[in-house]
């Protein structure tokens, strides 16, 4: 366009209307790529590079996050425009929908403690707790998880499969024992039996963690945990109707210890990343090698 135009304008003012620099357009005449190119072109590589070593989780925000952590200077557009280019988009969740929370019950309900709180400034101020399921070939399974409110971490987690009180008590524990036993922690749920049960309630109680649940039917109450599972079974589970219960145990594994414990920090703030413990201080704890069936001992 700009060849065609420069005989009645000049080649200066066509550059900046349509916003390409003039040594790219001199560059494009001669033949050669242009810096704007190469950078492209090297930039290109390096998403690719990513995207693969993620699995195709990650779509343009993460990827960009992932590429400044590097040291690498660019604009979340420009990322976006070249993964759509080279057809690179991060996985999507699907709408399924099993009942987890059973809370038509006459155990005792705690009052949300979160509604006039503000939100934590801390570790180990608010913990959140909450169950989720994932289908497979061979039947469902029920993950419980607890997350610290402030560093969005997984403190403990646990798969079962039955909605029973022992995998929500064992993802508990876990994260007692991780957390050296806190005082004066809010433990927040849902309604569920699970939670409510006098025997979640006595562990709750014996070390000194105070009870906090949502109000009835409201999931925003708990919009942290319900994020985390969308995005667990999105980049981890997508597939998981296909696989054996065997092979689901072994990717939540990989992805709720090894990848989130290991590498991930893309939700945390740079506040919280000083707060968080360091991810090359996590030591391997051999007794994890038993998650995926079950016998996690404490």
């Amino acid at each position: 366009m700009i060849e065609e135009l420069c005989k009645e304008h000049a080649v200066q003012d066509l550059c900046e209307v349509l916003e390409v620099s003039r040594s790219g357009y001199y560059a494009w005449c001669r033949g050669q790529e242009s810096g704007r190119e190469l950078g492209n072109r090297i930039l290109t590589e390096q998403i690719k590079q990513l995207f693969e070593s993620k699995r195709g989780r990650y779509g343009s925000p993460r990827i960009t996050e992932e590429l400044r952590r590097s040291g690498q200077c660019c604009n979340h557009k420009r990322v976006e425009r070249l993964m759509r280019q080279e057809g690179l988009k991060g996985r999507t969740g699907k709408g399924r929908k099993v009942r987890t929370t059973h809370s038509d019950h006459d155990q005792p309900i705690a009052p949300n403690r979160l509604l006039e709180r503000s939100a934590p400034t801390k570790t180990d101020e608010v913990w959140v707790a909450d169950i989720t399921y994932v289908p497979t070939a061979e039947g469902w399974l029920f993950v419980a998880a607890v997350m610290d409110l402030y560093s969005r971490q997984i403190l403990g987690w646990s798969v079962w499969e039955s909605l029973t009180a022992g995998g929500a008590l064992q993802a508990l524990t876990r994260a007692l024992v991780k957390r050296g036993n806190p005082q004066g922690v809010i433990h927040h749920s849902d309604r569920g039996i699970q939670y409510a049960c006098g025997e979640y309630r006595q562990v709750l109680h014996r070390h000194g963690l105070i009870a906090s649940m949502s109000r009835k039917g409201n999931c925003y109450d708990n919009a942290a945990m319900e994020a985390f599972w969308s995005t667990l079974k999105r980049e981890a589970l997508e597939e998981s109707a296909a696989w054996s219960k065997d092979r689901v145990r072994r990717e939540l594994f990989e992805y709720l210890f090894l990848f989130l414990v290991g590498s991930r920090r893309s939700i945390l703030s740079a506040k919280t990343r000083r707060d968080r413990p360091c991810a090359g201080n996590t030591t391997f704890d051999p007794r994890l090698a038993d998650f995926w069936h079950g016998t996690w001992t404490d």
